[in-house]
């Protein structure tokens, strides 16, 4: 960081204090109200008008600054996961070459075959996540891996689908937070996992009967509470979720097509 960088807290401090501004304008009303009180009403109004006036101004100016710190505030924050997903990519690359000029150096050939089978599994999975179309989806699904959580996470996407072809916008977010809130249900349910175990969780997004279908494969079972929580979150919205009689499938999303 610079030297006339701000540090975080210093930039939360200052969120705090235009916080403030608007609503300290809005008591400082109180002022031209003595005046009406005390002094005659001609001079009495044109100082309440001013003020008014003033203390209107200020407060859009401190909601235009609140605006403009929260959005740089989100900017950065999306900055650093972008950073922090290809630092993690170029790490995930560096080991597989190691591993992949290893078993070249020792005449492994079957095995140089098997790496490279996986290197290839790998480069079609995230090529078809970036194919979907949806932003925010592409971005987390992509990002995921280099957030650190304990949950090993795959993701198979049907042949040539692309979902902004097939959802507006707005369904796209709705379904980007659904398939977000079911991961973490996922990841923090069903009990603590063993000492160094790590879960996995596929992700399965397709289409059936005109409908898009997103379905989460796993170990363990959604609890009635957690679907409950999620049926919820998701009322008025097109996304609509789904338990299978399946000991491998979590939860299922539906969604009609159409934008």
């Amino acid at each position: 960081m610079g030297l006339n960088q701000p540090s975080t807290v210093e930039r939360g401090e200052a969120m705090k204090s235009w916080k403030r501004v608007p609503w300290i304008a809005a008591c400082s009303l109180v002022i031209p109200l003595v005046f009406v009180m005390l002094y005659p009403a001609a001079f009495a109004s044109v100082v309440c008008a001013l003020w008014s006036v003033a203390a209107m101004s200020i407060s859009v100016y401190a909601m235009k600054r609140q605006a403009e710190a929260e959005r740089k505030t989100i900017i950065q924050s999306m900055e650093r996961t972008a950073i922090a997903s290809l630092n993690h990519h170029r790490h995930d690359w560096m080991n597989d070459l190691q591993v992949l000029y290893g078993y070249l150096r020792l005449g492994k050939l079957d095995k140089s075959l098997q790496c490279v089978e996986r290197i290839k599994e790998r480069v079609t999975e995230e090529s078809r996540i970036s194919k979907l179309g949806i932003p925010s989806l592409v971005f987390y699904l992509q990002s995921f891996r280099a957030s650190g959580v304990a949950l090993d996470l795959h993701v198979q996407v049907e042949e040539e689908l692309q979902l902004s072809a097939l959802v507006s916008p707005e369904d796209g977010e709705s379904l980007t937070g659904a398939i977000a809130d079911a991961i973490r249900a996922y990841q923090y349910g069903g009990g603590r996992s063993s000492w160094g175990e790590v879960r996995k969780l596929t992700l399965n997004f397709g289409q059936d009967h005109g409908d898009v279908v997103v379905r989460l494969d796993g170990d363990q079972t959604l609890d009635p509470e957690a679907l409950r929580q999620l049926t919820a979150v998701l009322k008025g919205k097109k996304v609509r979720t789904e338990q299978l009689p399946s000991e491998d499938t979590f939860v299922q999303f539906r969604m009609p097509c159409g934008i």
